[in-house]
């Protein structure tokens, strides 16, 4: 009980900064330049989605895969590789990563979509990797005794046991990227990174808050939806108490 009422506190601030922070963003004029630029916002709103979707669907369909692979007995030697590997992407900082990219690929929406992706993939394989790796043994073993084959364990054991953090990892990785997916402007890749430099530029509040307010908003409905999602997908034997 005290660890509920801990996280309803943290609800609560949660939401008073929220409410704060639109507040700031009203009295700020965002809400009118808003009004008065709709299609615009919805222009951009559709290339920050583009962007945010298609870069977590491939680190979702690379690093989950990957996860799996390294955590086979034969390939685990290999798994400092590919983490120091996928390190890279969340050690260097998002500007250089953009940066870095945009030397060798150029500028536009796809560079953007490389960079997001590459930045996306550390925390969907470390949880993939520690959510297979946490599964009791015991159950590897009944398994084994019941003469499952090694793809049966996977699938039957292994994977479903891992659900709850493979998931955690894909909407961790979601949500950072679409705060991140706000510097693709930088490199022509759109999104509501215009609006946010623009308003920067300019040292226009509204004008920046305009971008940053859908910003943020998408992110927390992405997290709900997404967390409505794990609910669904994970067996119930595996939900936390606190769900």
């Amino acid at each position: 009980m005290p660890e509920k009422k801990w996280e309803n506190v943290v609800r609560a601030g949660l939401f008073l900064v929220i409410i704060s922070f639109i507040g700031w963003a009203y009295v700020a004029g965002s809400f009118r330049f808003i009004a008065d630029n709709p299609d615009e916002l919805i222009y951009l709103l559709g290339q920050h989605l583009k962007l945010v979707g298609l870069s977590s669907f491939l680190a979702v369909l690379v690093a989950v895969p990957l996860g799996i692979f390294i955590t086979r007995p034969r390939f685990k030697k290999f798994d400092w590789i590919v983490i120091n590997f996928a390190n890279v992407g969340q050690t260097v900082p998002s500007l250089a990563v953009l940066a870095l990219v945009m030397s060798y690929l150029g500028l536009g929406y796809k560079t953007a979509v490389f960079a997001l992706w590459f930045y996306s993939l550390l925390p969907i394989l470390r949880n993939t990797i520690a959510g297979i790796e946490s599964v009791n043994p015991s159950v590897i073993d009944a398994g084994k005794g019941m003469g499952m084959k090694p793809s049966q364990i996977l699938w039957k054991l292994e994977l479903p046991n891992a659900s709850y953090a493979i998931l955690a990892g894909i909407r961790t990785s979601t949500v950072i990227n679409i705060g991140t997916a706000a510097l693709a402007f930088l490199i022509g890749g759109g999104g509501l990174g215009d609006f946010i430099f623009t308003g920067i530029s300019l040292y226009d509040t509204g004008i920046m808050l305009a971008g940053a307010v859908p910003v943020t908003m998408l992110a927390i409905t992405i997290d709900f939806l997404l967390g409505k999602l794990e609910k669904r997908i994970i067996p119930k034997g595996l939900h936390w108490e606190s769900d």
